[in-house]
């Protein structure tokens, strides 16, 4: 048995799911601590360099994921519908995906989430919003949703890490090179790097800059032309992860470069807000007496 299966050729038994099985369904205690197995995962994936299929058991992140609708009802009333298996036990968190089936019972609970609180209009106004995101075929990300809400509930966050200054150097006979200056509450962060090319050398640097603020990992990186021509408008899709939280976020420049970079410092921003006080919730208390 290895941690998520790693092995030569077809690989090996995952040794979580093994642990699990005799756990939860056998009720034969194995003396492994169930709770860091998702850690565990999460930190050979991150030596090994081997990323978690999105759809493995229990590790993977569509494991305990839900789309809101009927389906999340259920697991919100009693869990056990259809988690024989809890993410608490391996050290996870549940996830409600919103979309097209979204309704208020799923929408308050992701907005609970995220810190924040909101009217009873309010919340039938930001259901409007995310169904008409779900028409569209989208699923609506923490970040989807959270710029949605301040949008309705009329919330500015300023962001907490801000990009001042980038240069990248590429060519035919040049590693591809990038150094850049962020600012980060207040604070001046000067960070260079390298990558097999200009965008990978930009996230690089970027990468190196954070690494001291938070883990945050790039899952998936995704380019799509909005217009034709070599100057064309470019819309750039990253997906973050910091612990369980996983966010996506977007960035349209003609620049490739500019827009994965905006992109990227989106998806950060959105990541290491504090959601626990500070300006947001002073804001809608301010709010709330208005009203």
């Amino acid at each position: 048995m290895t941690v998520n299966g790693l092995g030569e050729r077809a690989g090996n038994t995952p040794l979580e799911e093994v642990v699990l099985v005799l756990e939860a369904l056998y009720n034969k205690r194995t003396g492994i601590k169930c709770e860091e197995l998702y850690p565990l995962s999460r930190l050979v994936s991150r030596l090994t360099r081997i990323p978690v299929s999105h759809n493995k058991a229990l590790v993977g992140s569509n494991a305990f994921t839900h789309e809101a609708g009927i389906h999340v009802h259920g697991v919100l009333a009693d869990s056990s519908t259809y988690e024989p298996i809890t993410p608490e036990m391996v050290g996870r968190k549940r996830r409600i995906v919103l979309g097209k089936h979204a309704g208020r019972a799923s929408v308050n609970l992701a907005l609970q989430e995220l810190g924040l609180e909101a009217t009873e209009e309010q919340v039938k106004e930001i259901i409007n919003r995310v169904k008409e995101l779900g028409d569209l075929g989208k699923h609506v990300s923490d970040a989807d949703l959270e710029s949605i809400a301040e949008t309705v509930l009329g919330i500015y966050q300023e962001a907490k890490v801000k990009m001042e200054e980038l240069t990248v150097v590429s060519g035919n006979r040049v590693t591809p090179t990038a150094s850049l200056k962020l600012r980060v509450s207040g604070n001046e962060i000067v960070e260079a790097a390298t990558g097999l090319g200009p965008v990978d050398a930009a996230i690089n640097a970027l990468r190196k800059a954070i690494a001291g603020i938070a883990d945050i990992r790039l899952e998936e990186y995704h380019v799509d032309a909005i217009t034709g021509g070599t100057d064309a408008l470019v819309e750039v899709l990253v997906k973050l992860s910091k612990d369980e939280r996983v966010i996506t976020a977007r960035g349209a420049r003609a620049d490739i470069i500019m827009a994965s970079v905006e992109a990227f410092l989106e998806g950060v921003n959105r990541l290491i807000q504090d959601r626990d006080g500070g300006q947001k919730k002073e804001w809608q208390k301010l709010q709330v007496q208005k009203h």
